[in-house]
């Protein structure tokens, strides 16, 4: 496919869609659909880009990406292109809230779940601690059709108008004016950096990849993202070193800043603790301290 806009297969007589994938891969390309989409990640791992902010994702991570949200998820198999790497499966529910939903959504008695819409309106990651009632509340939506589906739709929605601890925002910038040229550009510097983000990259490397001058990507990636490109590539890295140290994959924490593109434990240090708001032994120790 080869256009940014990504058209969910619908039914006439359906206001929700339930999918459930089974598949190889993840859709590889930076894209948007209409209808707003919670995705339960069944099986999988690997980073998601939404708009201009990246999540590290795992099996039974649930997601709230919003309507027109400019998005993709890499897999590790992707990332890695590890042949033997096992394929993903996810469970999505796909809605339009500006489709037959949109008379309904505005009424008094729903006035909470407007709030929380609006307060969420760039989509949201679940909180662990309500993976097992939500995905319960999937499951049953899933089972179900015609009115019965609905009740299930409705309780998913009170449930998410409930939640305490409240879900992070998935992004805090949107750019909902953007063509398939500029969504398949984006796309291509998003993988770029996702493949070399290990390596000494550099912004004449990135920009030339984007078939840009240096002055002119850095507008460029500014104006689509509303970050700069070394904010971004911090970013990436900071992200995949968590995901490292989290998951035991290292032998110090200097191999970890080496691996992740950093030329400097110092460095790595102070870039690590403006991102994640925690030095690497800090995260360490309360990660640690909430799976025990």
């Amino acid at each position: 496919m080869k256009t940014l806009q990504f058209t969910v297969p619908v039914t006439p007589d359906r206001t929700v869609i339930i999918q459930e994938d089974i598949i190889p891969q993840f859709y590889p390309h930076l894209h948007r659909h209409k209808e707003a989409q919670l995705i339960w990640i069944i099986r999988g791992e690997g980073t998601l880009i939404a708009e201009n902010t990246m999540h590290s994702f795992k099996a039974n991570d649930i997601f709230m990406i919003a309507p027109n949200q400019s998005h993709v998820f890499k897999g590790s198999r992707q990332l890695n292109d590890d042949k033997s790497a096992e394929g993903v499966h996810s469970i999505s529910v796909f809605y339009d809230p500006n489709g037959h939903l949109a008379n309904f959504l505005q009424l008094p008695e729903l006035s909470q779940l407007n709030a929380f819409l609006k307060e969420y309106k760039y989509g949201f990651k679940l909180p662990e601690q309500h993976f097992h009632v939500v995905s319960k509340h999937i499951l049953k939506l899933k089972a179900s059709n015609n009115m019965d589906q609905m009740l299930n739709f409705l309780h998913l929605l009170r449930t998410f108008c409930k939640m305490n601890p409240k879900p992070k925002h998935l992004s805090t910038f949107s750019k909902e004016h953007i063509t398939d040229g500029e969504g398949l550009r984006m796309g291509n510097i998003y993988n770029y950096i996702l493949h070399h983000y290990q390596n000494a990259l550099t912004l004449e490397e990135v920009a030339a990849e984007a078939h840009l001058t240096p002055q002119a990507f850095c507008r460029y990636f500014k104006k689509h993202t509303g970050v700069t490109f070394v904010t971004f590539l911090n970013e990436m890295r900071i992200n995949q070193a968590c995901k490292k140290l989290t998951a035991g994959e290292y032998d110090s924490i200097a191999t970890v800043a080496y691996n992740c593109g950093f030329n400097s434990i110092t460095n790595f240090n102070r870039v690590f603790k403006s991102v994640a708001g925690a030095s690497p032994k800090e995260y360490l120790s309360k990660y640690l301290n909430n799976v025990q």
